[in-house]
C-alpha cells in the first residue's frame, strides 16, 4: 500500500546563536528565557510522570506487525518509540531542549536507548542511538534499531562504547579536566558533531525497558551533561482485576511508563497535550503503519 505523502515544513537557514543541533528559539516569552538562569541544572528542573497503558491493542498490533508484516522482534519498546516520534511531528515543543541557558528546537530526532547484546541476564548492556524521520512508520523505527543492534553485535562495541574507551584511558585528573572541557564546548555550541552523534546524553528521548530485569520501571533522572530533556522508563507486563459499574469483575492488562521530563523546555499543559497524544496513539497503535499528514514546525 503506497503511503501518503507528509506535508514538512521547509528547510530553514542557519542562524546566528543556532547550534549544530537545534535552532535558537527568539519568539519564547520573558518566562521561557529567563527560566533556564533561575534553574540551571536539568535534574533540579524536571517533573516526574507515572501512567499505565493498557496493551491489548498494542499486543495485537504486534502479532500483526510479527505475523504480517515478517517482524519477528518487533515488540512494545519499538511501539514507544514510534508513538513518541509520531507525538513530536505534532507537539514539536516537546522537542526543545536546553544549552548554554537557552532554550533551542532540536533539528531533528534522536533516541537514545539501552539494549542488550545478548538475551541473558549476565549478558552486558550498550546504548544506540537512532534518526527516525518525523514522520517514520514503526517499521522505519524498527529497521534503524535492528540495524544499530547488528551494527553494535557485529563490532563487539557501540560507537558509545569507544568513545568511552578511549576516555577510560585518560588519567583521573586529566579526564575531570577533559569532561569539564567538553561540557564547556558543549555549553558555548562548540562540541564537534561526531561527539554529538555518538553521546547518549545528546537526543529527544532516552529510553529504557526493566520488565526484561525482572523490576518495575524506575523513575531515572536526566543528565546535566548532553541535552536529553525527557526519560522513559518501562516495566514488564502487569494485570489486575477491576470492578465493573456493573457488578462484575475485568481482567486488565497493562504495563507502566516512568516519564522524567525537563520542565524548562515547555509549560505543563504543553507536555499534557503531548502525554495524552501518544496515549491515543497507543490505544490505536494501527495508525503507526501510516504517516501523518503533516509535520507540526515549532515556534521561531
Amino acid at each position: 500500500m503506497e503511503q501518503k505523502q507528509t506535508v514538512k515544513p521547509a528547510k530553514r537557514k542557519r542562524r546566528w546563536g543556532d547550534r549544530n543541533d537545534g535552532r535558537k528559539l527568539r519568539s519564547l516569552d520573558a518566562v521561557s528565557r529567563i527560566s533556564p538562569y533561575i534553574m540551571v541544572t536539568r535534574n533540579t528542573s524536571s517533573n516526574h510522570f507515572m501512567d499505565t497503558i493498557d496493551i491489548d491493542e498494542i499486543e495485537r498490533y504486534i502479532r500483526h506487525k510479527r505475523n504480517d508484516d515478517g517482524l519477528a522482534g518487533f515488540g512494545i519498546m519499538h511501539v514507544i518509540i514510534a508513538a513518541y516520534v509520531r507525538s513530536l511531528s505534532q507537539k514539536p515543543a516537546v522537542n526543545r531542549f536546553i544549552a548554554g541557558q537557552k532554550v533551542y528546537a532540536r533539528n531533528g530526532v534522536s533516541i537514545n536507548l539501552t539494549v542488550k547484546r545478548e538475551m541473558r541476564s549476565d549478558a552486558l548492556e550498550t546504548v544506540i542511538k537512532i534518526r527516525p524521520e518525523l514522520d517514520a512508520t514503526a517499521s522505519e523505527v524498527y529497521e534503524l534499531i535492528k540495524k544499530e543492534v547488528e551494527l553494535s553485535k557485529a563490532d563487539n562495541e557501540s560507537d558509545f562504547d569507544k568513545t568511552a574507551k578511549l576516555l577510560n584511558y585518560v588519567p583521573g585528573l586529566l579526564l575531570k579536566f577533559a569532561v569539564w572541557f567538553l561540557k564547556t564546548m558543549d555549553y558555548f555550541g562548540l562540541l564537534p558533531k561526531k561527539l554529538e552523534e555518538v553521546s547518549p546524553f545528546h537526543g529527544s528521548m532516552f529510553i529504557t525497558s526493566m520488565g526484561s530485569l525482572g523490576v518495575p520501571p524506575i523513575f531515572h533522572h536526566l543528565y546535566d551533561f548532553g541535552n536529553v530533556p525527557v526519560f522513559c522508563s518501562f516495566g514488564a507486563k502487569q494485570k489486575e482485576y477491576e470492578l465493573q459499574a456493573d457488578g462484575t469483575v475485568k481482567e486488565r492488562r497493562f504495563i507502566t511508563l516512568m516519564w522524567v521530563m525537563d520542565e524548562r523546555i515547555c509549560d505543563g499543559f504543553y507536555y499534557s497535550t503531548a502525554i495524552k497524544y501518544i496515549r491515543n496513539v497507543l490505544k490505536n497503535p494501527f495508525v503507526l503503519d501510516e504517516r501523518p499528514e503533516q509535520i507540526v514546525e515549532d515556534v521561531d
